[in-house]
């Protein structure tokens, strides 16, 4: 059964990814970055209500009180799809950090571009890191909130948390700006690289806003955070 959802819902998935980023292409010169963000927004809402109506994967969020009204780091696990579309309807306007691959795809890939994401190769930790700090400082001094999955790479959940870049910790101290701290277990039902989609409760926990005067240590802290939180929900 679940087979046959995932493909009602694929079929839906896809023309609604197309239509939504010509949308977002053909008002990027027209409106301001920040309603163009609602309206992207939007969009990504429609197609997880779609996902929870078809395939049964609903969610719950915890901690939501903890985002205010001022730009902060959003730091997250990082397993799927799903925590890629849902994080960035939390703060507006907020810019992803993302590898520079995903602005080649067609249509997809331009869409992103307008929204002005903080890209960087992978290949090159030191440039990327440079890059991150330099370009996410500007867009934090300009009311903007960054959000940053610091494994680098999605992770299975039976796999456990890999490894946190520093980045995070860096960006927080230098700006002066919290960490908010994200955890969610959404790779147990919108499994990674994987067609089917497994009906269940994604679980996103939002923790208090962190600081820290050591970059290491205040990025240490968000990974036991997210780590605890981790062990509990997956």
């Amino acid at each position: 059964m679940q087979f046959l959802k995932s493909i009602i819902f694929n079929l839906i998935f896809y023309p609604i990814i197309v239509i939504a980023s010509v949308i977002v292409i053909v008002l990027y010169p027209l409106i301001s970055r920040e309603l163009l963000q609602k309206v992207a927004s939007f969009w990504v809402m429609t197609i997880l209500y779609i996902l929870k109506i078809v395939c049964g994967i609903g969610w719950e969020v915890k901690g939501l009180e903890n985002i205010k009204d001022k730009p902060c780091i959003l730091v997250s696990n990082h397993q799927g799809v799903w925590e890629s579309f849902f994080i960035q309807t939390l703060v507006i306007p907020s810019f992803s950090v993302l590898k520079k691959e995903l602005l080649y795809i067609p249509i997809f890939g331009w869409a992103v571009a307008c929204m002005n994401p903080i890209y960087i190769r992978r290949s090159n930790k030191i440039s990327s890191l440079k890059k991150v700090i330099n370009d996410g400082s500007k867009r934090l001094k300009d009311g903007g909130s960054i959000i940053i999955f610091p494994e680098g790479t999605r992770a299975r959940p039976e796999k456990g948390l890999k490894s946190f870049s520093n980045s995070c910790g860096l960006l927080s101290i230098k700006n002066n700006v919290p960490i908010i701290p994200i955890c969610h277990n959404s790779g147990l039902y919108w499994k990674n690289r994987k067609f089917i989609k497994s009906k269940g409760l994604v679980k996103l926990r939002i923790g208090e806003a962190m600081y820290g005067t050591d970059p290491k240590d205040l990025t240490n802290d968000v990974y036991k955070w997210i780590k605890k939180n981790f062990d509990e929900i997956n």
